[in-house]
């Protein structure tokens, strides 16, 4: 039966005529690019200047997307970006699977920002020199989808900067602009080589750095505080470890207090701690919403 089946399948050419087969659409990607999937990261990468764009992709569409893709296709347009409408199973293969929604760019990738940059004030900095900074820290940030998660929410709660180790960490990937909604591509994001001597830096500039903890009894020579009870009154540096380790001992030695988020109920062994993007959320609000009131 399988033989007369494959068979059928081989021999039977008005069935091939009646669909013919079409070859999914073959990108010979320009040297250097990546593939941006997802309406937020595509339209906001079109929106800024700080990629190179080769082409847009669109899936093929009628009705109520027409609309969303004609948007894409005027901003692309401005930006001089060619536009070809293929069908899902294409942009499926171009991102490999990923949640596309319909979008596909090919771009340059970003790169992290040099801490000597991150130096620079901006404009609200100038306008305001003595107002309430926070820099958010990452060591060691594996997780792309964590790290757009946390990148959200810091360029969502009004983090100053965010600064990554470059030793062991995720880099900008479509997927980390795919999970940060496209904050990634409107906010800066540096790294340095040297996490320890930019933190002892900063102390002496007069910033306080501030580490965060999932078990406070796991920290010695460090005291540890609720983050419902922290006050803060100078530039101050939070620093979040990674998703299996925390915060390395020697960071945590640099750290002037360290944070833990109180929990609702005796946890069960085992589910003791938060997600590191859920947490950095919590943290950042606690802190943030700080500066929000000292600014009224």
């Amino acid at each position: 039966a399988g033989q007369a089946a494959w068979g059928s399948r081989e021999g039977d050419s008005s069935t091939a005529r009646r669909r013919p087969e079409r070859r999914p659409l073959s990108v010979e990607r320009t040297k250097g690019s990546e593939i941006l999937f997802g309406i937020a990261p595509c339209s906001l990468a079109l929106s800024q200047s700080r990629r190179d764009l080769f082409r847009l992709f669109l899936k093929q569409s009628s009705g109520s997307r027409r609309l969303a893709t004609s948007e894409f296709v005027l901003q692309a347009t401005a930006r001089g970006v060619p536009v070809h409408h293929v069908r899902r199973r294409e942009l499926d293969a171009l991102c490999r699977g990923q949640v596309h929604q319909g979008v596909c760019l090919e771009a340059t990738p970003l790169r992290f920002k040099s801490l000597e940059d991150a130096e620079k004030p901006d404009l609200g900095d100038e306008k305001s020199p003595n107002r309430q900074l926070i820099w958010l820290v990452l060591e060691q940030i594996q997780d792309p989808m964590n790290l757009g998660a946390v990148l959200r929410s810091a360029y969502f709660l009004g983090v100053d900067r965010v600064v990554t180790s470059q030793r062991n960490s995720c880099p900008l990937t479509p997927t980390v602009s795919k999970a940060s909604s496209g904050a990634m591509e409107v906010f800066d994001v540096y790294s340095t080589d040297d996490l320890r001597s930019f933190l002892k830096a900063k102390t002496a500039e007069g910033w306080e750095v501030v580490g965060t903890v999932s078990k406070p009894e796991d920290v010695e020579n460090v005291p540890v505080t609720s983050c419902l009870e922290f006050r803060w009154n100078k530039p101050i540096i939070i620093v979040i470890g990674s998703e299996g380790d925390g915060l390395s001992l020697e960071t945590q030695l640099l750290c002037h207090r360290m944070l833990a988020i109180p929990p609702g109920r005796a946890l069960h062994p085992g589910i003791e701690s938060l997600n590191v993007s859920v947490a950095a959320g919590i943290l950042l609000h606690s802190i943030c919403s700080q500066k929000l009131r000292h600014g009224d």
